[in-house]
């Protein structure tokens, strides 16, 4: 079985245990004859995958009334994977969703790192430092560097902390991250097991 997870930069597919990824602007999709269920986020590719009968579009089994009309599918996923916790997908956004009983009850979205970093920087050069994931949010700043971090990072490590439930990290940023919630569980593979227990259910 051949599952894949489409983004705006890849195909990242899952194939028995190996997983991989495929540029979305070389990889041609009908190469591959088996089946593959995807989930896709990058309006193109899913064009094309319309004509390919062999490619499952799995977010059509997906009962949307148990979340909103625009949340991604990636994010969707995700959260079919567990019953109880908090996902923490840091990318280029980072969304935070809440699973309880094995039901979505909301979520954030809050700007990635790059994104905050370019924001502070248009606002002055002086502003223009990487972020301290190891500060003691205990304590108010003395140093730009820290007071910049703590203006980004303390909502998030507060808001997430307060919820007492399991924290998942996943994404590109998912290692940096985990300074900020060493006690997290880093999962890579979570939308692909959310796949995987929607398809058992087709």
């Amino acid at each position: 079985m051949i599952l894949c997870d489409i983004g705006n930069t890849s195909y990242h597919f899952l194939d028995s245990d190996k997983d991989y990824k495929e540029d979305v602007n070389i990889f041609n999709p009908s190469i591959i004859k088996e089946k593959v269920f995807y989930i896709c986020v990058n309006p193109k590719i899913k064009i094309v995958l319309e004509s390919l009968d062999n490619w499952i579009d799995l977010a059509r089994k997906i009962d949307i009334k148990n979340y909103y009309e625009t949340m991604g599918t990636d994010r969707i996923f995700a959260c079919e994977a567990i019953s109880d916790g908090v996902i923490v997908d840091a990318g280029s956004a980072i969304t935070v969703d809440i699973v309880k009983n094995g039901i979505f009850d909301g979520g954030f979205i809050y700007p990635g790192k790059k994104a905050m970093k370019e924001t502070y920087k248009n606002i002055s050069s002086a502003l223009n430092y990487e972020f301290n994931y190891l500060l003691d949010f205990d304590k108010l700043p003395k140093n730009s560097q820290d007071s910049i971090s703590y203006g980004y990072l303390k909502l998030l490590y507060s808001e997430v902390n307060s919820y007492n439930i399991p924290i998942y990290l996943t994404g590109g940023d998912a290692k940096l991250f985990s300074k900020l919630f060493p006690k997290a569980e880093i999962d890579e593979m979570l939308i692909f097991k959310g796949m995987k227990k929607i398809i058992k259910n087709i």
